[in-house]
Formats: structure tokens, C-alpha cells, sequence
């Protein structure tokens, strides 16, 4: 069976975004603090497990507002927050309620629509997947979503030393997990843990 993971940066009271998001902000108040480790503020071994994010994924998925952010139907002419190229490199699979063509990016990244509901979405990425895993990239309302299912192996989080105060939280209503934490890595910049999730 595909290995499904998922790797999201959260705040030390356990926000994965500050509150009001908007387009020009979709992390929302500080939010972007979350992921300075990712880019210069961080350590040689904060900079190796950046780059493994992606490694070994043969397929995402996302929740819409992770994508495009806000409410109903998805603007058509609307490529996702990361230009040209998006930094998948694989399909990625977007949860939502509103149908939309297959959006072809540069480097390899699909996006496809899926209005079918989590495990439609993940039967889709397995299959594109092959024998590499499926990561389930986020927002916190679609990290919930799957945790609540027990879809989700091994939940990497990325602790930044950071109180963002507000936002929307990481693990609240996600049922009683069992967490048994397999791999820590420190640095002054973050906190990265690897759960096995029971």
C-alpha cells in the first residue's frame, strides 16, 4: 500500500496559518514566519530536510484554499500562489466542491479538481502515485479531514519557534490519535518531528 505522509510547519501553540488570510497574505498574520527555516534562516540540517520534502512523492494533495483561497467557484484564470513552475513536480490532487479542467504546469505539475470527497482524492493520487508515497500538502482543514479518516502514516511536523496567537490550528478536532514519534531533528530555527500515526 502507498505510504501517505504529510509534512506542514506549525507554530509552537499550534497553528499551521496566522489568522485573516487573504490573497495577498494566505498564510495570514505571521503566518509566513512558519517556513523562514526554508529559506536562508535555517541550519545546513534544516536545509537537507527542505529539500526532502518533495523527494519520493509521486503525488499531493491539497485543500482548495490552499490553492486559490476563499469561497466558491474557482476563478478559471487563477494558477495557484507559485507562478509558472510550482514547486510540486508531480499531480497534485485539489479538494473541492467546484469542478474545473486539469490546470498542466511547467516542471511536471497537474493540477486536478477533485469533487469527490478525501478518499476519492486519494484513490487518485495512489494511483498516479505508483510505488512512491502520496504527501497530503495541506491546509489544516484538509491535514484534519484525513488525520480523522486514519488515511495519514506518518505526520511530519516542523515546529517554528513562534506564538502566532489566532489562526487556524493544526490538530483540533482530529479524534484521539495515537502519535509515537519515530525521528526528531533541532535546530534554533524549527523543531522537526516524524509521528508514526497509530
Amino acid at each position: 500500500m502507498t505510504l501517505v505522509t504529510c509534512q506542514i510547519g506549525v507554530s509552537l501553540d499550534g497553528f499551521a496559518a496566522g489568522a485573516d488570510q487573504t490573497p495577498d497574505e494566505p498564510l495570514g498574520t505571521g503566518g509566513e514566519r512558519l517556513h523562514e527555516w526554508m529559506f536562508g534562516k535555517g541550519t545546513e540540517a534544516d536545509r537537507e530536510i527542505a529539500t526532502s520534502i518533495t523527494e519520493g512523492v509521486g503525488a499531493f494533495i491539497m485543500g482548495r484554499k490552499m490553492f486559490a483561497g476563499g469561497e466558491g467557484p474557482l476563478d478559471p484564470d487563477w494558477k495557484g500562489w507559485w507562478g509558472d513552475d510550482p514547486p510540486y513536480h508531480a499531480p497534485v490532487y485539489v479538494l473541492t466542491h467546484h469542478e474545473r479542467e486539469p490546470l498542466p504546469m511547467e516542471g511536471g505539475t497537474t493540477f486536478y479538481f477533485v469533487s469527490g470527497g478525501i478518499e476519492d482524492a486519494l484513490e487518485q493520487a495512489r494511483d498516479a502515485a505508483g510505488d512512491k508515497r502520496v504527501d497530503i500538502a495541506g491546509g489544516a482543514s484538509t491535514v484534519q479531514q484525513y488525520l480523522r479518516a486514519g488515511l495519514i502514516d506518518d505526520l511530519y511536523l516542523h515546529i517554528a519557534p513562534v506564538i502566532l496567537g489566532a489562526g487556524e490550528r493544526l490538530l483540533d478536532d482530529v479524534g484521539d490519535l495515537a502519535l509515537e514519534p519515530i525521528e526528531v531533528v533541532a535546530s534554533p530555527a524549527v523543531t522537526h518531528i516524524r509521528y508514526r500515526v497509530g
